[in-house]
């Protein structure tokens, strides 16, 4: 009597532990969250809290819901002078809708408390204190508009001081777009250079001349442009460019300005439209197809290999349902015997429990050999599953090609591990 006793009360100090273990999560949830970006939410709120500190973080956040303005773009443009910021800038608020900031036009902010003190400055010919600035720019920041539709700022800030100011301050730029070009071209720039005073857009005598003679009309030339003034303003620019890229460097791209302003101006608003690489935990879901013969099932299993993630080859995870002689194996054992294609509502049987199975919902997984077509596509679809990366080793099947196209899947090229095979991963 006393063994089967204490198998009992093995068996039962078995079955508490396991209930005491942490359940794994569905694999439902990691994908509603990485669709919906939960992570960046709760992100951008968390810094929101901890830059302002409100009395209420309640209701601050509810209120941060209410303003929807995650996305709006916060960018800086800096640069030396003659270097492009101005015209970048311009274009940036016209393609992105966003208001533009600079030195110049926050001394035309006659609404702001803080510009009359800034202007005095200004008159006596003194240099306006980096806080003044910053306290400027904040107040600027506050209002609806940039708030709304996001902003760009331009020539700000221009030493490391400024950017910690801004920093302490709650302002921080997702983007920082740094131009630069050789001393001697911009000396060459800064000498023909015109600004518009009615659109503030910036002209140059040579490289870039208005057509219409009513803007040629209106055209001025800027002040402080001699070759001195110009050398000393390239100097002091390079001392302190060193303590900025230091502060940015995450979240900044340098680009050479001396080259046609098409190509400045494409490469500019292709990075600000990247987002960064996301610190939320990430687990891969690699679909991976290609025509008979074109060795997916090998690159499936290197990659598997190399990032640690677990290798589901379909022709072969229903050999092993036939071979374990389970319940669905069984049902799928004619049809591989008989050499007749297995139905897919039992692959999706089969395909399902593996793929919900800990190991793939915690490591990840690469899937070769199904879909074949668009439906079992939109099969695995309505079984919540889910791939985040398609890989493709030739040009395959259309209607593999259309689904996961239309589903915009991330595409970034990865280098071949061996063989020919493009990855959009």
């Amino acid at each position: 009597m006393t063994e089967p006793l204490a198998t009992r009360q093995r068996s039962l100090r078995a079955a508490m532990d396991a209930l005491d273990r942490p359940w794994p999560p569905p694999p439902s949830v990691g994908v509603y969250a990485e669709e919906r970006e939960l992570f960046r939410l709760l992100q951008n709120m968390l810094e929101e809290l901890l830059i302002h500190k409100p009395d209420d973080p309640i209701q601050y956040m509810i209120d941060h819901l209410k303003q929807n303005n995650d996305d709006a773009p916060r960018i800086c443009v800096l640069g030396p002078p003659a270097s492009g910021k101005t015209t970048a800038a311009v274009w940036l608020c016209k393609h992105l809708d966003a208001i533009r900031i600079s030195q110049e036009t926050l001394l035309l902010q006659e609404r702001l408390a803080l510009t009359k003190e800034a202007k005095a400055y200004k008159e006596r010919k003194e240099k306006i204190p980096n806080a003044l600035w910053a306290n400027l720019i904040r107040e600027r920041l506050s209002n609806v508009d940039c708030i709304k539709q996001g902003w760009i700022l331009e020539g700000f800030p221009e030493n490391q001081e400024q950017a910690w100011m801004l920093q302490s301050s709650g302002i921080i730029p997702r983007h920082v777009v740094v131009l630069y070009a050789p001393d001697t071209v911009l000396i060459e720039r800064s000498s023909g250079k015109r600004l518009d005073p009615l659109t503030e857009e910036v002209y140059h005598t040579t490289f870039d001349w208005p057509s219409d003679p009513l803007v040629q009309q209106r055209l001025v030339k800027p002040e402080d442009l001699s070759e001195q003034e110009m050398s000393r303003k390239l100097l002091e620019y390079h001392r302190n460019f060193p303590g900025i890229f230091q502060l940015y460097q995450k979240v900044l791209k340098s680009i050479n300005a001396d080259q046609p302003s098409v190509d400045v101006l494409s490469q500019v608003l292709t990075y600000v439209q990247t987002r960064h690489r996301s610190a939320a935990p990430f687990t891969p879901r690699i679909l991976f197809c290609g025509p008979p013969g074109s060795g997916k099932s090998l690159q499936a299993a290197l990659i598997a290999q190399k990032y640690g993630v677990v290798n589901i080859c379909c022709g072969q995870l229903l050999k092993e349902a036939v071979a374990d002689k389970t319940k669905l194996g069984e049902l799928v054992k004619p049809y591989i015997d008989n050499g007749y294609p297995v139905p897919d509502n039992l692959v999706m049987k089969i395909l399902a429990k593996r793929l919900n199975a800990l190991d793939c919902v915690t490591n990840g997984w690469v899937l070769s050999g199904f879909p074949r077509d668009i439906e079992q596509g939109e099969q695995l679809q309505k079984s919540h599953i889910i791939p985040n990366r398609y890989a493709q080793s030739a040009p395959g099947n259309t209607q593999q090609s259309a689904l996961f196209t239309a589903r915009q899947l991330p595409t970034a090229r990865w280098k071949r591990p061996s063989g020919h095979c493009d990855f959009g991963i």
